[in-house]
């Protein structure tokens, strides 16, 4: 059963109006535990071919598909005959198709025993049941996910095979195996080996977890974990087939991957493996993304570790959060921007608390993860319950300039999903040089026709006006490459000659290299 959450044009106008006057990254409603069971540990992909559409999933039979950008969002519920049972994960091909990865529950079976992939073909159908593997002698099937080589469509998928869950029998161990589909999900290939030292199956630190695989620039795949070593890192040459026999070591993990954190019932450091293939400068560099409790139990930390040879060495750890010690940052998923080589990073964060409320943070590096900047991106915080199951993971996606993050949120025992609408021109802004514009008055605003700006030149300037989304794509142009005297202007910009949808947009102002903007809303 789907509900629908689009709202009409009147409702929608209403929420535009709201956001506005919201923070600078507004909040939206995924979905929450009123229309379905759960829901938590949300993924989100964008996709490749129109990034005005993103499916977003959660526990532990959700998923949620928005068209404008993320906006609004339309809810479809997953079935197979293999059950479902969470852990979801979302991956995009170029040819526009979605395939959803979980768990399985089958009735009368083992529980998860084998991984069930799902496919969408068509953006306008919905998810079905395509093919299973991993099923080995009732051996449990965990904490899968996926990734895909967009040069040729392989995917590749890793996890932890249990001999038996929780046992503490030094003869039952974890490891952590990979599959992969060269024909869009239909087959896969028999589970892969990649430990070399195994795990054993309690559940916590000395339990293999984490397993996230990268695409590299030539197809190389890249892959790490968390156990009783620390964070260790694999690759393979050859499309998965074959990997190295001496794992890498990457960087210890003090106080292990498991820990607590006040208000959960758990919480982790998995790790995450990403690979810039972007053209820019830091093409080919492969970062890990982790949090670990190296500075004690009461300042749980986010950290980057990069290689610049292809996994054979590793960086220093990097603390990506940059408050002052002594506060709670936890549960991080990473992303890169391969049209730039931007590193952002989404994580839980209670610095500017004395007790569990909680934010939710990003932060960008633009330098190949030398430095990070943070920004606050929820609206409000909130509080965690350990009564309450919060999930493992957050998540983000990320895809020329357009980003997303989606994280789990709990009002009143009431759990629900969010995103945020980034606005990238506010990541980072230098407001220390002082703008060639003042005197900017835009009216009506917002508007529902014609809108008018004015604005004062303070000197004479070449000058650039133009209408962008909110990310950062350009709509149109007002004012071309125009050389301007010192003085005041009126521009005119009527939204029925451009075909613009309701939302919110902004004016971008350009003069000798300094950028200036101001948000507006259209209500169509």
């Amino acid at each position: 059963m789907k509900q629908n959450y689009k709202r009409t044009p009147v409702v929608a106008c209403l929420l535009l109006i709201g956001m506005f006057a919201a923070g600078q990254h507004t909040n939206i409603l995924i979905g929450d535990s009123i229309n379905e069971f759960f829901p938590e540990e949300p993924c989100v992909v964008i996709d490749p071919v129109n990034s005005d559409r993103m499916i977003v999933g959660a526990n532990i039979d959700n998923y949620y598909k928005s068209e404008d950008s993320g906006f609004s969002w339309e809810q479809g519920k997953l079935e197979s005959p293999y059950g479902v049972w969470g852990d979801p994960c979302i991956v995009a091909d170029n040819q526009g198709s979605f395939y959803y990865f979980h768990l399985s529950d089958p009735p009368g079976n083992p529980w998860v025993e084998r991984i069930v992939c799902q496919k969408q073909e068509e953006w306008n159908s919905s998810f079905g049941y395509l093919s299973d593997f991993g099923w080995n002698n009732n051996k449990l099937q965990d904490k899968e996910w996926a990734t895909i080589d967009r040069s040729n469509n392989y995917i590749y998928v890793a996890w932890t095979q249990w001999d038996e869950f929780g046992s503490a029998d030094p003869s039952d161990i974890s490891i952590i195996v990979l599959s992969r589909s060269t024909d869009l999900g239909q087959t896969w290939s028999a589970p892969v080996r990649l430990s070399e030292v195994a795990g054993d199956c309690i559940g916590e630190d000395n339990t293999l977890e984490g397993a996230v695989p990268a695409i590299g620039p030539n197809g190389e795949v890249y892959i790490s974990w968390a156990g009783g070593q620390g964070i260790i890192f694999d690759k393979s040459y050859d499309y998965g087939q074959t990997w190295l026999d001496n794992d890498i070591f990457v960087t210890e993990t003090p106080g292990g991957w498991y820990f607590d954190i006040p208000g959960l019932n758990k919480s982790n450091g998995m790790p995450v493996t990403k690979c810039d293939i972007s053209e820019g400068s830091y093409h080919g560099n492969i970062y890990i993304n982790w949090s670990d409790q190296r500075n004690g139990e009461d300042d749980t930390d986010i950290w980057l570790a990069k290689s610049m040879d292809e996994g054979e060495t590793w960086s220093e750890p990097l603390r990506v959060n940059n408050d002052l010690p002594g506060k709670q940052q936890f549960l991080t998923w990473m992303d890169i921007d391969q049209t730039n080589g931007y590193i952002y990073v989404v994580f839980y964060d209670r610095r500017n608390y004395d007790d569990t409320n909680t934010d939710v943070y990003l932060a960008v590096s633009k330098d190949g993860g030398d430095s990070f900047e943070n920004f606050k991106i929820s609206e409000s915080p909130f509080i965690p319950y350990s009564t309450v199951f919060f999930g493992d993971y957050t998540n983000i996606a990320v895809d020329n300039n357009v980003i997303r993050p989606v994280w789990t949120r709990l009002d009143e025992q009431r759990l629900s999903v969010w995103t945020s609408m980034i606005d990238y021109t506010l990541l980072g802004t230098d407001n220390a040089t002082p703008s060639p514009f003042s005197e900017l008055v835009n009216y009506p605003n917002p508007f529902t026709e014609t809108t008018y700006l004015s604005y004062r030149l303070k000197e004479p300037s070449t000058v650039n006006i133009s209408i962008c989304d909110l990310n950062g794509h350009v709509v149109c142009s007002l004012v071309n490459n125009e050389w301007r005297n010192s003085g005041k202007y009126v521009e005119a910009f009527d939204p029925n000659k451009k075909e613009l949808r309701s939302g919110v947009y902004y004016f971008r102002f350009e003069a000798d290299n300094r950028v200036t903007t101001q948000k507006i809303v259209y209500c169509k």
